[in-house]
């Protein structure tokens, strides 16, 4: 195993944690599923791409799954359809299916429906406002 690797599946295993992944939010994530392909660099090595599936995005984070790990702390770009995004790692488990990424998105770099809309994308408190709305226009 290569050296960048290893610190990587090192680094992902020390951030599998429940504490660093169960962080408050400030914003609600979407579900949604769509490939995007990422870029980064791994000091002192070239740039790397990977192409991910995006599993769930707010206005200032993400989660992708990946099929290797990446470490903590690296910067990232994500090119989606149309939509560049910058960000950091912030945690990297490995799930029986594998390498969950999260990314905390660059203040410069926030996510948008109108720039970028994922393939499917499930807007939850959408979802619960047009339920309640058709519950409360049934006929009692």
């Amino acid at each position: 195993m290569s050296g960048s690797v290893q610190n990587a599946t090192t680094d992902c295993a020390k951030s599998a944690d429940m504490k660093s992944m169960q962080r408050s939010r400030a914003e609600i994530r979407m579900l949604c599923a769509d490939m995007v392909e990422v870029s980064w660099r791994e000091p002192p090595g070239p740039k790397r791409k990977s192409i991910a599936l995006l599993e769930d995005i707010s206005r200032s984070g993400m989660c992708l799954q990946f099929e290797i790990p990446l470490p903590i702390g690296v910067h990232v770009q994500v090119h989606c359809t149309g939509e560049n995004l910058a960000g950091v790692v912030r945690y990297c488990v490995y799930r029986e299916i594998g390498y969950f990424v999260g990314i905390e998105l660059e203040a410069s770099s926030k996510w948008s429906r109108q720039h970028f809309e994922p393939q499917h994308l499930l807007d939850l408190e959408e979802l619960v406002q047009r339920s309640a709305g058709m519950r409360g226009s049934r006929v009692q």
